[in-house]
């Protein structure tokens, strides 16, 4: 196993864990009736997210940089042959999503080129299967398998007006040709837009999706790729020749779709078996790579500890024949120890950080509140203790303190509610505003303004029109949120001050990494207007898809702001809340006791017993609790790379 392949099983495990605490708290909620519907689903959705949760890698470059051979020397080499299409020239002729879904055998889904006459995405199409050819894979045929994972490199000889009514032939512009060979009167074109294989390898298995692109044809005619696919990846691996380093292709391809648009990326010079030089000395051929290295690492602006050299196909013939020094020398174990030290910790974090951020100040008030009662209830033996032996008019003196007590609590509770209802009727008079009709008749009234045209000025003009509006409507949600996380602190600060409340902390609203990926889909829509080849050239479809792509894509994050807010406002409240309502279980509780002791000092006994058994039951929940908690804020044992 390698140290990849270790570390994403561990990190796969570590998921189930938290998972796991998710759902157990879910159980200890319901078991002691503080669990409703709202809250049931929201723990139900956030189990479901992380039983579902993703891991995508996309590899990017030109054709002929290697990149299908390095996925299959890194996933696929147990096979010992080459599984997916790998030959000289250009091979996998569509993007490919490679990922498992257990719930179905394994297959691959070919999306037809003809679909680009549609105006839908394809995230859209997805949910169509109609649309898509599939075939089922047989695992036990290789040459069966082979040959079904073949159609990746299928194309199909059209009329060169099909192509053009496609969007597939631009002259003069490299980003929007999707030609493999031309003809007097027809040109070859990919027989299929997208492709998604469902296949259950073990890294595939613990959530791992690979993105394979075929070059920076598909780059420019799938604009859904550049505005969604590839920035929401958590990594990018962008091969380069080792003999020509960084080409001005690649160059452009980098500053265009990767750099500054990717969480992470990595730069792989492959091929570095074509340094290896019999002429030459092991200490001048590692000259020469190092040399490459700084240069690359230079031209693209990383660090150069992010650009690996490797030969991908060594790697897959020493896996293949299993020779240790061969595999050695293609350094592909380098690279595969980059991506488990790099990727899998950075996802772990994102992953712990959402999951705490969703549920951790609602189960930090769960337990602070059980601690509260467990030390309520060893206050009230310690009470009973005190009267024991004593006069019933010590115990009405304790009685009438404990009413009063409980009069204030009340008020404070009334003063809660009718300040926490009109933030409520504010917030939900705000998102009423911004409903999926609003933002449909937002997005309605942007289109009514390109229709007739389709011009590629009068797309751009939309595009930053529609930017602004989008802008106008999350600054409305952002002031409000700032407001509404002011009066929530200060509700939180109250009942700490006046009623020795534990200190909680509000759960988070953190709606800045939303606006923040608005504003690099605001970038690339810039970018794309201000670019020569498009303001100078009328290609309709081209932006039209742009355009498509940019609307569904905004839409999402969009409806993500909105949800999120809702979900906060909904849920900020509620640790406290279920202080507050255990409290005054508490007040009403000890009032109650302390009444009857009054009247008959000989229950006070009894009262003990059951007092004792309460307190023990409250020290197993506080036990229950504290694990929970620290396998929620993720400090449960962690991943850690074995060294291969």
């Amino acid at each position: 196993m390698s140290q990849l392949e270790s570390l994403v099983a561990q990190y796969s495990q570590w998921r189930d864990q938290l998972r796991a605490g998710i759902e157990a708290y879910h159980a200890w909620l319901d078991s002691h009736g503080h669990v409703d519907i709202q809250r049931s689903l929201r723990l139900y959705d956030l189990a479901e997210s992380l039983r579902n949760d993703r891991m995508t890698l996309a590899f990017l470059a030109e054709f002929s940089r290697g990149k299908t051979e390095l996925i299959n020397s890194i996933f696929f080499s147990d096979f010992k042959q080459r599984l997916l299409p790998s030959n000289v020239g250009r091979t996998t002729m569509c993007p490919t999503e490679i990922f498992h879904d257990a719930a179905e055998e394994p297959y691959i889904r070919l999306l037809p080129i003809e679909t680009r006459k549609s105006d839908e995405t394809i995230a859209a199409l997805k949910h169509k299967p109609i649309e898509w050819v599939k075939v089922k894979l047989n695992l036990d045929n290789f040459e069966e398998l082979q040959k079904a994972l073949s159609t990746l490199a299928q194309s199909k000889s059209v009329a060169i007006e099909e192509a053009d009514a496609l969007g597939l032939l631009v002259e003069g512009d490299i980003f929007t040709t999707t030609v493999i060979k031309r003809r007097v009167s027809r040109v070859d074109i990919p027989a299929w837009r997208h492709a998604m294989i469902n296949f259950p390898h073990p890294l595939l298995k613990s959530g791992l999706v690979i993105l394979d692109t075929p070059g920076l044809n598909a780059l420019g005619t799938e604009p859904e790729l550049t505005v969604s696919m590839i920035p929401n990846a958590h990594a990018v691996l962008f091969l380069l020749a080792m003999d020509t380093g960084v080409t001005k292709s690649d160059l452009e391809v980098w500053q265009k779709f990767v750099q500054g648009k990717v969480a992470r990326s990595l730069a792989v010079l492959n091929k570095i078996d074509l340094m290896w030089d019999d002429l030459k000395s092991e200490t001048d051929i590692e000259t020469n790579i190092q040399r490459q290295i700084d240069e690359t690492a230079h031209i693209l602006d990383l660090p150069r500890n992010h650009v690996i050299a490797i030969s991908a196909q060594k790697a897959l013939l020493a896996k293949i024949r299993s020779d240790s020094v061969l595999l050695e020398r293609s350094r592909i174990k380098q690279l595969e120890r980059l991506l488990a030290e790099e990727i899998v910790p950075a996802k772990q974090e994102i992953l712990r950080a959402a999951v705490y951020r969703e549920i951790g100040t609602m189960v930090e008030g769960s337990l602070e509140g059980v601690r509260s009662a467990l030390v309520s209830t060893s206050s009230e033996l310690q009470e009973l203790s005190q009267l024991s032996g004593k006069n019933r008019d010590l115990a009405r003196a304790m009685l009438g303190r404990l009413e009063q007590d409980k009069t204030v609590y009340q008020q404070n509770m009334e003063a809660f509610k009718t300040n926490y209802g009109v933030a409520l009727k504010q917030g939900h008079q705000l998102l009423g505003t911004l409903s999926d009709d609003e933002l449909d008749r937002m997005l309605s009234e942007n289109q009514k303004s390109i229709e007739g045209s389709w011009t590629t000025a009068g797309l751009m003009k939309s595009m930053n029109a529609l930017f602004d509006k989008f802008g106008e409507e999350a600054n409305k949600i952002l002031a409000f949120a700032t407001e509404a996380k002011k009066f929530v602190d200060g509700v939180y600060q109250t009942f700490h001050e006046k009623h020795g409340f534990p200190k909680l902390s509000p759960p988070s609203l953190n709606l800045e990494k939303h606006i923040l990926k608005m504003n690099t889909l605001r970038d690339v829509t810039d970018k794309f207007c201000r670019d020569p080849v498009n303001v100078m050239t009328e290609k309709h479809f081209l932006v039209r898809k742009f355009y498509g792509g940019l609307v569904a894509e905004a839409k999402t994050v969009f409806q993500q702001v909105r949800g999120e807010f809702e979900a906060w406002l909904k849920g900020a409240l509620v640790p406290l809340s279920m202080q507050l309502r255990d409290h005054q279980k508490l007040l009403e509780r000890r009032v109650e006791s302390i009444r009857k002791i009054s009247g008959d000092i000989s229950s006070l006994q009894d009262r003990a017993k059951l007092l004792e058994s309460s307190r023990a039951d409250l020290q197993k929940q506080v036990d229950e609790l504290s694990h929970i908690k620290t396998v929620i804020a993720g400090h449960s044992e962690k991943p850690r790379a074995k060294v291969a």
